[in-house]
């Protein structure tokens, strides 16, 4: 199989937001909630009503199912979040498969006009090829806000084709669609990339309408067939003629260290959300793999679709300080009247993290409006202004060692994957001026912590650039050798950026870098 990036710098990075920041860990939960996936819809009673696979919802005293619908309230801002079991198993949906094979997961929910609709799909179950090919999906319809559902007499979408549904969210009750359609997104084959390879991995996101009142109707599907000479987007009822809004065939984890042997050269797209951030005027789809959240935005449902993040949580294990997780959805009541705040949930039952529930954490943009560089030479050590850590990666979850001024403690960037290029480094909303850094070594082993090769660059327009004339004092030896926990200081022409970061290639037989503390002036 081509070997593809796994790390983008290129015209397909986003230049929508100057700074993004999501946090290391889930921080808000449902103490008493069991499962996974939880597509969500923002009701017009402004209840959050959720759906969740493998779990007994949100009660763990209530008996396990394939399937759950329940309904939430309370915010995660003020950790009140609470939620009540309504609906399981049968009385939500049906199996279309062998029901010896497969078992029902939802996808998507949307609420429109007061009634709820939930996709669900059917998943392999079996151990082997366990949760790898999804054949049947259809949409089922709730006019009681989740007590009693109905469904089609056949499955909606049937022969591996469209069936992981995600509808478009766009806020309470759907009050931000600008027409009378439901608008839901779907993928081929599989929820995900397919371990044993039973089904093609996914690495398309495309993109369908129905009108608002016939959404469990397939005739009245029609699908997005790419745009016209105006850019207007163009629709077929014939789903052989769609085309994927968003293609993204990118494989991370495709050259795993020969100490590392977990999962590897895994699809990027994969059953997330999409919703409409209404403040900011921007679509966002929430996507992973195994060890990583692949986010994007878009100015239109129908793109560009860019990446704007890209976060690394490392191979297993994780910690309660560090995870990531899968099926990760942003529903539109968890935004920011802003829009710059924005919570994610994603569950996951890997790694040793334990975040098989309802749970989110926060995931913090600026929208890209820089202002020209103003500050003046001082020994204001400027990663302690504003500045949003970016950086490669991180075993431990412990980026806030960068700048926290504590020279005794460390991270580094051993993920399990075999890396040509490191990275640890901040971004702003506003450009400065810099001509220092001043960079701290973490732990060095032969297994890595250290750069073969160092360079400073700073982001202007973004676009990263090597600074010029760069100093290193004392001398850095880019080898183990390199003393631990010292501090180097890196001196270079003056320049301004809205970013600065040191990068290289890493070390060591396990080739990553470690760091106890970076600092940034104008001196």
């Amino acid at each position: 199989m081509k070997e593809t990036p796994s790390v983008v710098e290129s015209e397909t990075n986003s230049t929508f937001f100057s700074t993004v920041h999501i946090e290391e860990k889930n921080t808000v939960s449902i103490p008493l909630s069991d499962g996974d996936l939880w597509p969500s819809a923002w009701a017009d009673d402004d209840f959050l009503y959720v759906a969740n696979g493998d779990g007994k919802g949100l009660n763990t005293s209530a008996s396990w199912q394939d399937i759950v619908v329940g309904r939430v309230r309370g915010n995660p801002w003020d950790n009140s979040l609470t939620g009540t079991n309504l609906a399981w198993a049968d009385d939500v949906a049906k199996v279309w498969s062998d029901p010896t094979q497969y078992n029902r997961k939802p996808t998507g929910m949307v609420c429109v006009d007061g009634v709820l609709y939930l996709a669900v799909q059917d998943l392999r179950k079996t151990t082997i090829g366990i949760f790898d090919d999804v054949p049947a999906a259809s949409i089922y319809k709730s006019t009681d806000k989740g007590l009693t559902w109905t469904g089609t007499d056949e499955p909606m979408f049937d022969n591996y084709t469209f069936t992981t549904v995600m509808f478009l969210d766009y806020g309470k009750n759907s009050e931000n669609c600008p027409d009378d359609y439901v608008y839901a997104y779907g993928l081929d084959n599989n929820w995900r990339d397919s371990f044993t390879n039973r089904v093609i991995d996914p690495v398309d996101l495309y993109l369908a309408r129905v009108p608002k009142d016939a959404v469990q109707d397939r005739s009245q599907w029609e699908f997005f067939a790419g745009t016209d000479g105006d850019g207007q987007p163009l629709w077929s009822s014939d789903i052989a003629e769609r085309q994927a809004v968003l293609h993204d065939e990118r494989r991370v984890y495709s050259n795993v260290n020969p100490a590392y042997t977990g999962a590897n050269n895994m699809s990027v797209i994969s059953q997330g959300s999409i919703v409409y951030n209404k403040p900011l005027d921007r679509y966002i789809y929430t996507s992973w793999t195994e060890y990583t959240f692949e986010f994007y935005e878009s100015p239109t449902p129908y793109g560009p679709w860019k990446l704007f993040l890209q976060k690394d949580f490392g191979g297993y294990p994780w910690t309660a300080d560090k995870h990531g997780g899968y099926a990760c959805t942003i529903p539109s009541k968890f935004i920011s009247e802003d829009g710059t705040e924005m919570w994610v949930l994603s569950a996951t039952f890997a790694g040793g993290a334990q975040q098989y529930r309802f749970t989110a954490r926060k995931l913090t943009v600026e929208p890209y409006d820089p202002e020209g560089a103003s500050n003046a030479k001082s020994d204001k050590n400027l990663a302690l202004e504003d500045a949003v850590p970016y950086t490669r990666s991180g075993r431990y979850g412990k980026e806030f060692v960068l700048n926290d001024e504590d020279k005794t403690s460390a991270e580094d960037s051993w993920t399990g994957e075999n890396k040509d290029e490191d990275f640890w480094g901040y971004t702003y909303s506003d450009y400065k001026n810099f001509n220092t850094v001043e960079y701290t070594t973490g732990n060095v082993a032969a297994e890595g912590g250290f750069f073969t090769d160092l360079r400073v660059q700073v982001r202007r327009g973004f676009e990263w650039v090597d600074v010029e004339g760069l100093t290193v004092s004392p001398e850095y030896s880019y080898d183990a050798n390199v003393e631990p926990f010292t501090t180097y200081t890196l001196t270079f022409d003056e320049i301004d950026g809205d970013g600065i970061r040191i990068i290289g290639t890493p070390g060591g037989t396990w080739t990553y870098t470690g760091i106890s503390e970076l600092a940034v002036y104008y001196r």
